[in-house]
């Protein structure tokens, strides 16, 4: 059994968002319906806070948490990633503050950069992505002096070193995504103790070495051709022969936590050892992402989790 403090404090505001959460693309691509029926179900398992990401295919992130949150009671829910190249900063601070004031304590905003890939495919020009968000939280916080008040927290995708000090000085903290311990102990150091870092983790309950690899390379490969990741990867000791042929060993077992529960837990273990306060399991399916594969992990999970 997986011992700890399940409560943690979202900074800036009441948001209990546990110790450990899910995050899952089908979030916000399966049928509404079926979304309800795995929220409800992730909740009743004990997690502490759903994730919606905002990815190319996918549904509109504000409006997915907004029918998550009205078909949960208690669970927290927080975008994981709000793409800024999408909304201006006045619409992502008014979509906030309308789901703050709906769900008091219960809403997180996770806002990032996104990739440049992604951006050119919206028609937009990536450039310095570090003072695109400083100037875009500083118009996030001047439509906010207009908005109804309502508290929640926001954290940034934050990789490497600068972005983190933003996240420190301009934010409740951070949301790392493809990231191992390592990185959660330097993120860490860098956030200090009194600001949320909040690590997704890849996992699949599998302990045939090969087969846990091959889907764990089938999830990886779209993100290894992605500078961002790849760029942070290399500042934790990886080089470009990890990144080669869908990554070497090393690197798969690095990003994603595979093998029996007490691997998985292990994992988690040493994010929160490292200093997260909190840990957005993301469960790998063989084929493509499947949420009712996910429910069965999840589900299977949670009393080693302590939930």
């Amino acid at each position: 059994m997986f011992h700890l403090d399940r409560t943690s404090y979202a900074r800036g505001a009441a948001v209990d968002i546990g110790r450990v959460g899910v995050w899952h693309p089908m979030i916000a691509k399966a049928p509404a319906e079926e979304v309800r029926r795995a929220a409800g179900r992730i909740e009743a398992l004990g997690y502490g806070a759903i994730w919606v990401n905002e990815g190319w295919g996918g549904k509109e992130p504000f409006t997915v948490a907004a029918i998550v949150l009205a078909a949960t009671e208690r669970i927290a829910v927080g975008t994981g990633i709000a793409n800024l190249w999408v909304r201006d900063a006045a619409t992502m601070a008014a979509a906030s503050v309308a789901l703050a004031d709906g769900y008091p304590g219960r809403f997180l905003l996770g806002i990032g950069v996104s990739h440049a890939p992604l951006v050119g495919q919206r028609g937009h020009h990536y450039d310095k992505p570090l003072a695109t968000m400083r100037a875009y939280l500083d118009a996030m916080d001047e439509a906010a002096q207009i908005l109804p008040k309502a508290e929640f927290p926001r954290v940034l995708a934050a990789l490497r070193p600068k972005m983190l000090e933003l996240a420190r000085d301009r934010a409740s903290g951070a949301h790392p995504y493809f990231v191992p311990p390592e990185h959660t102990v330097q993120a860490r150091r860098i956030l200090g103790p009194d600001r949320l870092l909040i690590p997704e983790q890849a996992v699949v309950i599998e302990s045939d070495p090969a087969r846990a690899r091959e889907i764990a390379r089938t999830h990886m490969a779209y993100y290894l051709t992605l500078p961002n990741y790849l760029n942070n990867l290399r500042t934790l000791g990886f080089t470009d022969g990890d990144f080669a042929d869908g990554g070497s060993d090393r690197l798969v077992d690095a990003i994603v936590a595979w093998g029996d529960t007490d691997a998985i837990v292990k994992r988690v273990r040493a994010h929160l050892d490292a200093g997260a306060d909190h840990v957005a399991i993301q469960p790998l399916s063989p084929d493509d992402p499947d949420l009712q594969d996910a429910l069965t992990q999840l589900t299977h999970l949670a009393p080693s989790l302590g939930l």
